[in-house]
């Protein structure tokens, strides 16, 4: 970031932006209805804090494909700032509707997503996996099965991106298969955001509740988690809500709100 850049959102407070993840805080893990009341209270906090400027924004860092974190970014009324999609992949500027994707991702990586999806189709697809849709530089499976999906296909994914040297870094959350750039994380998003925003790691509070969480960690001055998180965040947060999901970020809100 150029030193004379100006943040593009400064707020009277403690900080300036709240870095959530989507899954298991703003909605659950279970594909379930999003909780409505409480995601109208963030969008209300989001609204209130862009027109008064005495509260952190709060935008969304999520493994989703860019388009869901776009959804969300709406759904909150997070009007200004980046949204970071595809764990790292992308970064959506709800100001111009544009999704840039990381320029440190080259064609012949892209040719190893290519690869993986290729795998997918001829040999997982009939073990009954299915892969995420609307995802560009990454892969993520699924299977209604998880023990089924950690023990057997996890190892065989991880098999064949050493048999080809595809560079990925292949990792479980509660139900999924991810499957990232090593070089991309949630971490090199938020570089990106800051680079883009101006707003320095001092001024940003974060939200998780599982390992991948564990990148914006290392990148916020202050991380809260709902109280459904796993307990390696639990034992990093500075703060761990009484209520989980969409409910504790709420409750997040008010901790940060009185910092």
């Amino acid at each position: 970031m150029d030193p004379k850049t100006r943040p593009i959102y400064q707020s009277t407070g403690r900080y300036d932006v709240i870095v959530s993840d989507i899954d298991g805080c703003l909605c659950d893990e279970h594909g379930g209805p999003f909780d409505l009341a409480r995601l109208g209270l963030i969008r209300e906090h989001n609204e209130h804090a862009i027109r008064s400027g005495n509260a952190p924004v709060l935008t969304v860092c999520s493994g989703r494909p860019v388009g869901f974190a776009e959804a969300m970014t709406r759904l909150v009324g997070n009007t200004l700032l980046p949204a970071i999609g595809e764990m790292g992949v992308y970064l959506h500027d709800p100001k111009t509707a544009q999704s840039e994707l990381d320029p440190a991702i080259t064609p012949e990586e892209l040719e190893s997503v290519a690869g993986l999806e290729r795998h997918y189709i001829e040999s997982l697809r009939q073990r009954g996996v299915s892969m995420q849709p609307g995802k560009s530089a990454s892969v993520t499976l699924w299977h209604a099965d998880t023990d089924f999906l950690r023990s057997q296909i996890w190892p065989d994914v991880e098999r064949v991106c050493a048999e080809h040297c595809w560079p990925f870094r292949v990792s479980m959350s509660w139900y999924y298969i991810n499957c990232d750039l090593a070089h991309i994380s949630k971490g090199t998003g938020i570089d990106r955001f800051k680079a883009k925003t101006g707003i320095p790691a001092e001024r940003l509070a974060g939200i998780g509740d599982t390992s991948s969480d564990l990148a914006i960690r290392e990148k916020v001055a202050f991380f809260a988690c709902p109280a459904n998180a796993i307990d390696e965040i639990k034992a990093v947060a500075d703060y761990v809500a009484k209520a989980p999901e969409a409910e504790g970020v709420v409750e997040i809100l008010g901790v940060l709100a009185g910092m």
